[in-house]
């Protein structure tokens, strides 16, 4: 399986509750922040919550 590398792009204030909390349980706490996830069906859900404030690039 692949891997997601997650880069918070803009801040979730202002945003919906949701997608606050999705930052938050993807581990992003400010921009800039960066994380590396699994490439699960999960985590692409997440990622689609708040595709507008974060960049997402595929790692091996």
């Amino acid at each position: 399986m692949g891997r997601l590398k997650v880069i918070q792009t803009r801040s979730g204030i202002g945003g919906k509750q949701n997608q606050r909390e999705t930052l938050r349980s993807l581990g992003l706490k400010r921009i800039g922040d960066v994380v590396v996830k699994e490439d699960r069906p999960e985590i692409r859900g997440m990622v689609k919550t708040v595709t507008h404030l974060v960049a997402v690039e595929e790692v091996e």
